[in-house]
């Protein structure tokens, strides 16, 4: 294509948030949003989503899909497409904007395999060996960090991100702010804002946190608010998020015992 071309296409990476949603009931879904966001305007800062209905039973046949983007759009979430749905509501949510697409569109491309070189013939014996000499082997690449660690404050409004890794924080998480990781998330420290461990969908991953102040925590895509604030119990005090439960997974806060 040539480099004047009036269109041209490349390749991205994407942060496609995987939203699991059960029902189209907007007023049901109003209600939802509003205990997990608060009703904030930006608390998803304009991602990107794919509305995934894989678990969701009886579905009515029709749906205001209009409707169900603005009120996804009121808390910054674009809906881009749909996962799992009948026939009949897909082709219905494509009209609308919303195109179908498979469950191996969200997962990981499989590494590429590397194809076996055919056996060389085996050289004619030389006349003489020459002395051998010893070859340096040639140092292995370095793995990619599966940690990463932040020092710093993280102020209000501020995201940090560890990708396909675990996350330690040793600084204070403000009111406001937010640490996201694929893996689990340490905050040895206040964690005031909101945390988000397992985010590419790792439902083993965890957060731990020496003292526990959150607005919100979410593991694997479960959330739990804290409007009223933290139970007494636990507020301030050594805590873990984990998720329990195979088949219905709940998301547990459970007292961490530092001593």
């Amino acid at each position: 294509m040539a480099k004047d071309s009036p269109i041209q296409f490349k390749g991205t990476a994407l942060k496609i948030i995987q939203a699991q949603v059960r029902t189209t009931e907007v007023a049901v879904l109003h209600a939802a949003l509003a205990e997990l966001t608060g009703n904030s305007p930006d608390f998803f800062e304009n991602d990107l989503a794919v509305l995934d209905f894989s678990g969701a039973e009886n579905l009515p046949a029709t749906a205001d899909w209009a409707a169900i983007r603005q009120l996804l759009r009121a808390s910054g979430l674009h809906a881009a497409a749909t996962l799992g749905l009948p026939d009949e509501l897909a082709a219905a949510a494509e009209l609308a904007g919303l195109p179908a697409i498979s469950a191996s569109a969200l997962s990981r491309p499989p590494r590429a395999k590397t194809p076996e070189a055919a056996p060389e013939p085996a050289p004619p014996p030389p006349a003489a060996a020459p002395p051998a000499q010893a070859v340096a082997p040639t140092p292995a690449p370095e793995p990619a960090p599966r940690t990463i660690t932040l020092d710093k404050p993280l102020r209000s409004g501020q995201r940090f991100y560890a990708k396909g890794s675990d996350l330690i924080v040793t600084a204070m998480v403000s009111a406001g702010a937010e640490v996201i990781a694929d893996g689990n998330i340490h905050v040895y420290a206040p964690l005031r804002g909101r945390a988000l461990a397992g985010a590419s969908g790792d439902k083993t991953a965890r957060i731990f946190t020496t003292s526990l102040e959150a607005e919100l925590v979410s593991v694997a895509g479960l959330y739990r608010t804290f409007e009223a604030g933290v139970p007494a119990e636990l507020a301030r005090q050594p805590a873990t998020i984990s998720l329990s439960g195979d088949d219905e997974p709940t998301l547990r806060v459970d007292p961490l015992a530092l001593r």
